[in-house]
């Protein structure tokens, strides 16, 4: 049930390549008085999530909303479109791509979320404690109230809306050469889901902007591996309900996925050199792993049976693993080693000393989801100001050093969150199959023990005995306690 990747929230438009997170499927119980359900809502009780906005924050988003005045600039003729999991209404991001003489153009809209959340107002000192959107199971935990994150700030079909409006000029090898930033009017011509948007390149029926996408994601792939990006795409996990029943289902990410999620990678790149060029503003960075963790990963994947090259650099070498096979995904498993110590920078006046999102490869910042995660709305609002020549606000400089408490602190909390809601819905899934036998893989050794890896159904468990890596074994269900969210197996 665990998955990896970059943003630390489900959303559409998030690189798949930058750090390890927990994803939690969002499945409502089928029956709010079973027991799942009432443990799901005791995992909120215990990590003290907010649950409504007071009526003083409710009413302060509505005054904005009734108080805003769009932006001089209207985009509404360019086609954008969204590409978002099926239901979203929280939409950050838009986009609409064309060939602009020899030259791809990339142009990305990103909800102006500044223009509703006013700096020292209520529903800022609000989002300030929350920090990030959670997502659990069965509901989330906005960032924003809903009149801003799913109705006045959303991109959503067929409204126009204020954006921050990214334009990108690629060369013939993907390398971006010239990049604009404006605030403007702009109007989604349609919400479509990734399976949609898959279907429709592969039927060769994907209007002109989206059959560009595959080109951009290829080139900016290849541009990825050039400079050593790494990923940690293992296959999706996800809670499913089948008649009746909640079973886990994995399910490879689709290109399109990659293709657009590089379109957001593109732009947190670019955010990050403009405002280290302007010499204000706040990266997310995560140091390289050193020689010692490289080390110790070789030794455990070739116990694996999986045997890194010693002349691949690790981003390369994940690419290669097929995860259809176990001992693959164990590999994929170990590589969690690499990717760690990821958090924000700071910097106003001097440059930090490390700029580097190691698995990105490059400088690199948060920017493309500000309805869902505090960190954006500064960084898109300092990145105008530089582009446009203009001082970057005071309210941005004076929050700047506060943002990675924040978001270090709420980060913790949706990684809480996730593993206490999938430890939950693991023990439900399994509780009907105590004293069942199960093969399993053996991904890691951890003291008297290990944690192992179950294919059907796909868990992943801890187990205690001798065990080595990369063993297939045969363990007993034991126990599987939903109320606790504790699921025990011993070796046969």
């Amino acid at each position: 049930m665990r998955n990896f990747d970059s943003e630390g929230t489900p959303q559409s438009g998030t690189p798949r390549h930058a750090e390890p997170r927990l994803v939690v499927p969002r499945v409502r119980p089928l029956d709010t008085n079973d027991e799942l359900a009432q443990a799901l809502a005791a995992v909120r009780v215990e990590l003290k999530l907010p649950t409504e906005f007071s009526a003083e924050v409710e009413e302060a988003a509505d005054a904005a909303v009734a108080a805003f005045e769009p932006p001089e600039l209207d985009l509404t003729s360019i086609p954008f479109v969204t590409i978002d999991p099926e239901g979203a209404t929280d939409l950050d991001q838009a986009l609409y791509l064309e060939r602009a003489g020899e030259t791809l153009r990339v142009m990305y809209a990103i909800a102006e979320v500044p223009a509703f959340v006013l700096p020292g107002s209520l529903v800022d000192a609000e989002a300030r404690k929350r920090g990030q959107t959670l997502y659990g199971p069965d509901d989330r935990v906005p960032l924003h109230p809903t009149i801003i994150s799913e109705d006045a700030a959303s991109l959503l079909a067929g409204a126009t809306r204020p954006a921050f409006v990214w334009t990108f000029d690629l060369d013939a090898a993907g390398s971006v050469i010239a990049t604009t930033l404006v605030r403007a009017q702009v109007r989604n011509r349609r919400q479509y889901n990734y399976v949609e948007v898959q279907e429709l390149l592969d039927n060769d029926r994907a209007d002109e902007s989206l059959s560009l996408l595959p080109e951009f994601g290829r080139l900016r792939t290849e541009l990825e591996r050039q400079r050593g990006g790494a990923s940690l795409n293992r296959p999706d996990e996800e809670v499913a309900v089948v008649d009746g029943q909640y079973v886990i289902e994995r399910r490879a990410s689709l290109p399109i996925e990659d293709y657009n999620a590089h379109v957001s990678l593109m732009t947190g790149m670019e955010a990050a050199r403009i405002m280290l060029e302007g010499k204000v503003g706040i990266l997310r960075t995560m140091p390289a792993p050193d020689d010692e963790t490289l080390e110790q990963f070789r030794r455990q994947v070739a116990s694996l049976g999986c045997p890194w090259p010693e002349n691949q650099n690790y981003g390369e070498y994940l690419r290669t693993l097929d995860h259809s096979d176990p001992r693959a995904l164990a590999a994929t498993h170990a590589a969690t080693s690499l990717f760690r110590g990821a958090g924000y920078t700071p910097f106003d006046g001097e440059l930090p000393e490390d700029t580097i999102q190691a698995a990105v490869a490059a400088p690199y910042a948060h920017a493309t989801a500000p309805l869902r995660r505090l960190v954006d709305r500064f960084v898109l609002v300092a990145c105008e100001a530089i582009v446009a020549g203009r001082d970057v606000p005071k309210w941005v400089r004076e929050a700047l050093p506060q943002l990675p408490k924040i978001m270090g602190r709420t980060s913790q909390l949706a990684s809480q969150f996730d593993r206490s809601s999938v430890d939950v819905i693991e023990a439900a899934l399994l509780r009907p199959r105590v004293g069942d036998e199960f093969e399993a893989t053996v991904v890691s050794e951890r003291g008297d023990g290990g944690v192992i890896q179950i294919a059907d159904p796909v868990i992943t468990a801890r187990i205690s005995g001798m065990v080595s890596a990369g063993a297939t074994v045969r363990v007993r269900l034991v126990s599987a306690e939903i109320a606790t969210g504790t699921i025990e197996f011993e070796l046969v």
